[in-house]
C-alpha cells in the first residue's frame, strides 16, 4: 500500500514509485512513437492516411469509458471490503485480548493469545500463497514439536488453528474452567475470525470474469493504438502529445483495475496486510508483558 504525504501537489505531480507510470510507460512510449511517425510522415508528403471517422471512434471511446468505470468501481469494491474485513480482524483480536482477562489460568490466557497472532500470520500467508517464518511461535502456542511442524501442512492452517482454539475452549468449559456464559462469548470471537477468512477466501477464489477482463483489456489497447490515426489529421503535431494523456488515462485505469482486484497480493497498491499483522502482535505483545516489537515502516512510500 502506497503511504504518502498528499499535501504537496507538486511532488505528487512527479511521483515515479507506487504509480501506474512504469507499468504502462512500454505501451504508452508505443503509442507515442506512433504519433510522432504519423505526423512526420504527413508533414513530409511521404502519404495521406484517411482519419478514423470521428463519430465512430466518439463512440468507441464512450462506451469503453462506461465499461472501464464499471469495472475500477466493481475492483475498488473488492479492494474496499477486504480492507474491511481486515479491519473486523483488528476490532476482534481486540475483543478477544480483552476478554480473555476472565480466565484464571495466565498461561491458558497467553497460550490463547499467541494462537490468534498466529492465525493472523497463517491467513494473510494463505492469502498471499506464501509461507512465513513461524519458528517465534514454536514455544507459546501449546503445540508439541510434531503438531507445530505440521500445522503449515494442513489444507487450511489458519482454518486448523481456529479448530484448536475452539477445542481448546471446549476443553476448558467441559473441565469447569470456565462458564457456558463465559464459553458463548469467547466463541463469539471465534466465529467472527472464521467469518472474516470465509470473506477472504471469497474474495481470493472469485476474480472478475476472466472473459470480461480481456475483452475490456483488449479495447483499451486497441483504442490506445487508433488513437493516433484518428486524430493526426486535426491535431498534427500536438498528435503526440494529446494521444500521450489520452492513452495514458485509459491504460492506467486498466492497470490500476487490474491492482485493486486482487487486493491481498504483494503490489504497490495492495493492502498493508503486514503492517496490519504487526499491530496485531504489538497490541497482542502489550497485553501480555511481552517485548514489543518495532512497527513497519514505508519504504519509498510503500507499505508491505
Amino acid at each position: 500500500m502506497i503511504v504518502r504525504d498528499k499535501s504537496n501537489n507538486f511532488s505528487l505531480l512527479f511521483a515515479w514509485y507506487g504509480t501506474i507510470l512504469p507499468k504502462v510507460l512500454p505501451a504508452l512510449m508505443t503509442v507515442i512513437l506512433i504519433s510522432g511517425l504519423l505526423v512526420y510522415l504527413s508533414r513530409e508528403h511521404y502519404f495521406n492516411l484517411p482519419a478514423v471517422p470521428a463519430i465512430g471512434f466518439t463512440i468507441f471511446g464512450v462506451i469503453l469509458s462506461i465499461f472501464l468505470s464499471f469495472r475500477n468501481t466493481a475492483c475498488y469494491d473488492r479492494w474496499w471490503e477486504g480492507r474491511k474485513l481486515w479491519g473486523a480482524l483488528i476490532a476482534t483480536t481486540r475483543h478477544l485480548i480483552r476478554d480473555t482477562h476472565v480466565l484464571a489460568d495466565a498461561e491458558l490466557r497467553e497460550i490463547m493469545l499467541h494462537r490468534m497472532m498466529l492465525f493472523t500470520h497463517l491467513l494473510r500467508d494463505r492469502l498471499r500463497q506464501q509461507n512465513s517464518n513461524i519458528e517465534q511461535y514454536r514455544h507459546n502456542t501449546g503445540f508439541d514439536s510434531l503438531e507445530f511442524e505440521q500445522i503449515v501442512h494442513q489444507v487450511n492452517p489458519s482454518q486448523w488453528l481456529l479448530e484448536q482454539m475452539q477445542k481448546q475452549l471446549v476443553k476448558c468449559y467441559r473441565s469447569g474452567q470456565i462458564s457456558d456464559i463465559i464459553y458463548s462469548n469467547l466463541n463469539q470471537h471465534m466465529l467472527a475470525l472464521g467469518d472474516i477468512q470465509a470473506g477472504c477466501d471469497r474474495i481470493l477464489s472469485t476474480p472478475l470474469p476472466f472473459s470480461y477482463s480481456v475483452l475490456l483489456h483488449r479495447a483499451v489497447y486497441s483504442f490506445c493504438f487508433i488513437l493516433p490515426f484518428s486524430l493526426q489529421a486535426s491535431l498534427g503535431l500536438w498528435t503526440p502529445v494529446l494521444v500521450a494523456l489520452i492513452a495514458y488515462l485509459f491504460l492506467g485505469l486498466d492497470e490500476l483495475s487490474a491492482e485493486l482486484e486482487e487486493p491481498f497480493g504483494l503490489q504497490d497498491n495492495d493492502l498493508a496486510l503486514d503492517s496490519i499483522v504487526r499491530l496485531v502482535e504489538r497490541e497482542t505483545l502489550s497485553s501480555l508483558g511481552h517485548e514489543i516489537p518495532e512497527p513497519l515502516k514505508a519504504y519509498k512510500g510503500q507499505l508491505s
